[in-house]
């Protein structure tokens, strides 16, 4: 059995204020379609397209965009008087995705949302990701590592991109200047999590419940967490410029997260 994937979809969004007033961050716009549909569409790419979406702040937003899916991508006709009929012309590509919705609080912490769909979990693993960052990574790969580890959770290590545009410079001539580039050394939680199902014991049904306070520290002195380390692409939407360097790369048609 495939593991399902989990997206923490329930935060706030505080720092993107600007867009999150009327949705919650994961239907932040990259391009057309929200950056959930990204991260949804990274997964399925490697055949995993069953999702539990961990709902919080405007859920409902989540709920609506999700139950009128075939509407919004697809040509059809609508006979009225016939109980609204509609007949569908073509096919989306993302056929066969099932989608659990759960309310898990509107100010719990993340590993209070994980243990409230503890339940929905029928099999030995389970993948986890934050609802707001997408990544090139190998799907299959990272759950090949999990596995040969045998250890109850996995963490996607990154190297994020630097904060400030880096110069390449020979004597007082700038030679190159990039943007936006990589850290060379050191990583960070990216998430693609992979867990074991007895990571739900170091959880605690509780709003103040956190994931990477208390689980992981825990974890963590229990030899019992490892990091998959990804040196490819890899970004998340903190903040109204990230948002923006994000729809730049996707209307550019250079958007190393889609397959």
């Amino acid at each position: 059995m495939k593991p399902k994937v989990v997206i923490l979809c329930g935060g706030l969004g505080t720092r993107l204020k600007e867009e999150t007033e009327y949705r919650p961050k994961p239907m932040v716009p990259i391009g057309n379609k929200p950056i959930l549909w990204h991260i949804m569409k990274i997964y399925s790419h490697y055949g995993f397209k069953e999702f539990i979406l961990c709902l919080g702040y405007k859920g409902e937003v989540i709920k609506d965009y999700f139950s009128r899916y075939e509407v919004l991508n697809n040509n059809f006709t609508l006979t009225l008087g016939q109980h609204n009929e509609l007949e569908f012309h073509g096919n989306h590509s993302e056929i066969g995705w099932k989608i659990t919705f759960v309310d898990t609080g509107l100010n719990a912490h993340k590993g209070a949302r994980l243990k409230r769909i503890e339940r929905f979990i029928d099999s030995d693993s389970f993948m986890v990701t934050y609802g707001d960052g997408v990544a090139n990574i190998d799907i299959n790969d990272l759950v090949e590592f999990h596995e040969s580890h045998d250890k109850i959770a996995t963490v996607t290590g990154v190297r994020p991109p630097s904060r400030f545009g880096e110069l390449i410079v020979k004597g007082s001539t700038i030679e190159a200047f990039s943007e936006k580039p990589q850290v060379t050394t050191g990583f960070i939680n990216g998430g693609f999590f992979v867990f074991k199902r007895g990571f739900f014991d170091f959880l605690k049904d509780k709003d103040e419940c956190d994931l990477e306070f208390g689980p992981f520290e825990l974890l963590a002195n229990q030899n019992e967490l490892v990091m998959y380390e990804h040196t490819g692409f890899w970004h998340c939407m903190d903040n109204v410029r990230d948002m923006e360097h994000l729809n730049k790369l996707w209307i550019s048609g250079q958007a190393p997260w889609m397959q």
